[in-house]
């Protein structure tokens, strides 16, 4: 997760996407001879055209769809240059940790979500 004045970034999931319309953390696979660091790092620039400082990570949430079952390994992050943009998203939005129960995320997100405490001192 991206946070950045007490708030963190999500991505709304394009049209024609697995989970069209619903909302979720940046981020995305982990391929072969990568580490999950690494993967994020490289996510991030893809998704939305800026770099990140990786922190600490939080607990992994695994999520079971009908479709498919995912391990999300959620780190928080900062911002280190470029703003972010919506490469491959539909829409991207800085949302409060109170806001993201109503803010209809992805089913594993929420697992993420439930992590987040106080922003406010960040």
């Amino acid at each position: 997760m991206i946070v950045k004045d007490g708030r963190v970034l999500l991505c709304r999931r394009a049209a024609g996407s697995h989970l069209a319309g619903q909302w979720e953390f940046p981020g995305g696979k982990v391929e072969d001879g990568e580490g999950p660091e690494a993967a994020l790092d490289r996510e991030i620039r893809e998704e939305l055209g800026c770099r990140v400082e990786v922190g600490r990570p939080f607990v992994p949430v695994e999520h079971h769809y009908p479709e498919i079952a995912i391990r999300l390994r959620p780190y928080r992050c900062r911002l280190l240059d470029g703003a972010p943009e919506a490469l491959e998203h539909e829409e991207i939005a800085w949302f409060a940790p109170g806001d993201l129960a109503e803010a209809g995320l992805a089913g594993a997100d929420e697992g993420v979500a439930a992590q987040i405490g106080d922003l406010s001192r960040e």
